[in-house]
């Protein structure tokens, strides 16, 4: 698959940081940390959150890729500090003399990673499963997405998400989570997300994994506890084509349309009208409404592990789809118009 702008991320939830290196980003873009750091702070925030946030302030250190606020065109190294690392340190040490079972469990948690982890790496401690696999991790994926938003808005390309549902409510959702967390359990819902003023073309129809709408689809599905994916009108299985698909207008000599239920992407390849993104998030496993599983070590039933969690992080989850969807954007940007520097690719547009 062709690529022009990549990342890697490293970091467990409670190890000592989260870390990104992000190489592709021209040089002369200006990355304003404040930006980043706003984003970082919507992502923490929304009704539901749970302890961790009262914990944790995340802001980001750029520690190479940047000079006086502009890229320079060399990989971009991204750091958060996990400030609850310091209640941590020893359990998470990589050191072998530091060896404690101290915050190990075995009891798998429905939902979660632990039991499929623990048999793909043979971890008899599923601690080692969870760290990773843990959502903690999306908040350095919210920083490399903050990247790329701002290159993109050099181009007037933008972007925002709004709560569908939370539950079964389409209006009174801190009724709804407040319902649920008195019972001890947790909601999913679902989010929109449209990114506006895209170039037409972005994507291609010559390769089934060149298409933008199967890119967007596994960059928000690879979300945790995203469940369902689409794009445009989510009812268009029970439209007739003559009211689906979205007709074309001409005045002057402007195309025109006056609907956009493909939601911006026609053959693999955006449009020109706003993308428009859906997403379903499943409840969050972790609940203090017990449920049954198996101690993977006594091989007995018994109740669920319990870790700190969230009642409902459905506008979190958003604000990262946000971001995954920027990064794959941005990578169809630079490879449609290339380019090293921001006057170059300005050149070529």
């Amino acid at each position: 698959m062709l690529s022009k702008f990549r990342f890697l991320t490293a970091g467990e939830s409670h190890g000592k940081c989260l870390t990104a290196i992000i190489e592709g980003i021209p040089s002369g873009f200006i990355i304003d940390p404040d930006f980043i750091n706003k984003e970082l702070k919507r992502r923490q925030g929304g009704y539901g959150r749970g302890g961790r946030m009262k914990i944790e302030s995340d802001s980001i250190e750029i520690t190479s890729g940047v000079r006086f606020g502009k890229t320079l065109g060399s990989p971009i190294t991204l750091v958060i500090k996990n400030k609850d690392y310091e209640n941590w340190e020893q359990i998470m040490s990589t050191h072998s003399e530091d060896y404690s079972e101290e915050k190990s469990f075995s009891q798998c948690r429905p939902g979660h990673a632990d039991f499929a982890g623990s048999i793909k790496y043979n971890h008899k401690d599923l601690r080692n499963v969870l760290e990773r696999s843990s959502a903690r991790k999306t908040a350095i994926e919210v920083a490399v997405g903050a990247v790329a938003k701002l290159v993109l808005q050099e181009f007037g390309i933008t972007c925002n998400s709004k709560i569908v549902q939370i539950g079964k409510s389409t209006d009174n959702f801190e009724q709804e989570i407040d319902n649920a967390k008195s019972i001890g359990d947790t909601l999913g819902g679902r989010f929109e997300v449209t990114f506006n003023n895209l170039p037409i073309g972005l994507g291609s129809y010559v390769h089934w994994d060149r298409m933008l709408d199967g890119k967007i689809a596994q960059a928000v599905m690879s979300i945790p506890a995203v469940k369902t994916v689409s794009i445009g009108n989510k009812d268009a299985f029970s439209m007739f084509g003559s009211e689906y698909h979205d007709q074309m207008y001409l005045e002057g000599e402007k195309i025109f349309r006056k609907t956009n239920n493909a939601g911006g992407i026609e053959g693999g390849m955006t449009n020109g009208e706003p993308l428009v993104v859906t997403a379903d998030m499943k409840p969050i496993p972790t609940l203090k409404k017990s449920l049954n599983t198996v101690d993977l070590r006594s091989m007995q039933e018994c109740e669920a592990h319990f870790e700190r969690s969230d009642a409902c992080a459905v506008e979190a989850c958003s604000v990262v789809a946000e971001s995954r969807i920027a990064c794959v954007l941005l990578d169809e940007f630079l490879l449609k118009f290339g380019g090293d520097s921001l006057t170059e690719i300005k050149n070529r547009i």
